[in-house]
């Protein structure tokens, strides 16, 4: 069976980083994300069917590329992922992290030890199936708002283990990230406020106790729990939580710039662009990270 035809994004390999431009992951959660991913699927044996099929010193070339069109995020792991396995293995870049490229665009050229390389095929694929379509989801949406000054940004729902690439993976989508963790900002939701005892008890707890650097945000579900916010004034950004248009621009108004204003729940493509005229700040979609569909990333081997 031929394989498809592939064109590259240049003529030549690119000389850049794997890296998105405008974002930062650390070396140690792609370290340890391969190291779980690789441990979970090599098991004990290891490739038990290309050790038994394919001879020990035999050496492949492979191309990774983008099947259908997109944005492209996680060659970093891609890489790490091959380069755990062999140390030695030539992987050439003809794209990085955070480029819209269209169908059929080759993203890695990888040659070295064929064991090797279809050992950590299925864990490279996956790793960069999912933060592309992550990366893509964000761009489609980010689009829908770039005529505004509203933000988007994903949320805490995410994949265990996999918080940092995600994230990594939303700002390669021209995206900005939300709060990583329970510990670097104060976001009191709906229960805080039910077991502190009100808006006003639980902004001036959470006040007493921030820090000079920690944000304090809050949800509120109506226009009158918005106005109690307001008038305590301890807040430095309100989140919105499933207003319809009609509310957030009265929640806009009400505002009036004192806090930052993040819109969140059924945020979609078709109704993006209507809620960020609205003025708010930021739109937070949980779907970017827990219901995103795959990006269609392949690996061939190139003969």
């Amino acid at each position: 069976m031929s394989q498809p035809k592939l064109y590259e994004v240049a003529p030549t390999p690119l000389k850049r980083s794997l890296f998105c431009p405008d974002a930062f992951i650390s070396p140690l959660e792609i370290e340890e994300a391969v190291t779980r991913a690789l441990a979970e699927d090599l098991g004990r044996a290891g490739d038990v069917t290309s050790i038994a099929t394919v001879p020990e010193n035999t050496q492949a070339r492979a191309v990774m590329a983008a099947r259908e069109a997109g944005t492209i995020a996680g060659l970093p792991v891609v890489e790490a992922v091959f380069r755990r396995l062999s140390p030695d293995i030539e992987i050439i870049a003809h794209a990085g992290d955070g480029m819209a490229v269209p169908a059929k665009t080759r993203l890695l050229t990888v040659s070295g030890n064929a064991r090797a390389v279809l050992a950590a095929e299925r864990v490279a694929l996956n790793f960069a199936g999912h933060l592309s379509g992550i990366a893509t989801a964000t761009a489609e949406l980010v689009g829908k708002v770039a005529h505004t000054k509203t933000r988007v940004t994903e949320t805490r729902k995410t994949i265990p283990g996999l918080r940092a690439l995600q994230k990594y993976a939303v700002r390669c989508g021209g995206g900005f990230n939300h709060r990583f963790g329970l510990d670097d900002a104060i976001l009191i939701k709906d229960n805080h406020v039910a077991v502190a005892g009100g808006i006003r008890p639980v902004l001036e707890r959470a006040r007493a106790a921030a820090g000079h650097l920690v944000k304090i945000e809050i949800e509120v579900d109506t226009l009158e729990q918005l106005r109690e916010v307001l008038e305590v004034g301890l807040a430095d950004v309100v989140l919105v939580d499933n207003f319809d248009i009609v509310m957030l621009k009265k929640a806009v108004d009400m505002v009036a710039g004192r806090l930052v204003i993040e819109a969140s729940g059924g945020i979609t493509l078709e109704n993006a662009a209507a809620i960020a005229a609205t003025g708010v700040d930021y739109i937070s979609s949980g779907a970017l990270t827990h219901s995103v569909r795959n990006l269609d990333v392949g690996l061939d081997i190139d003969i």
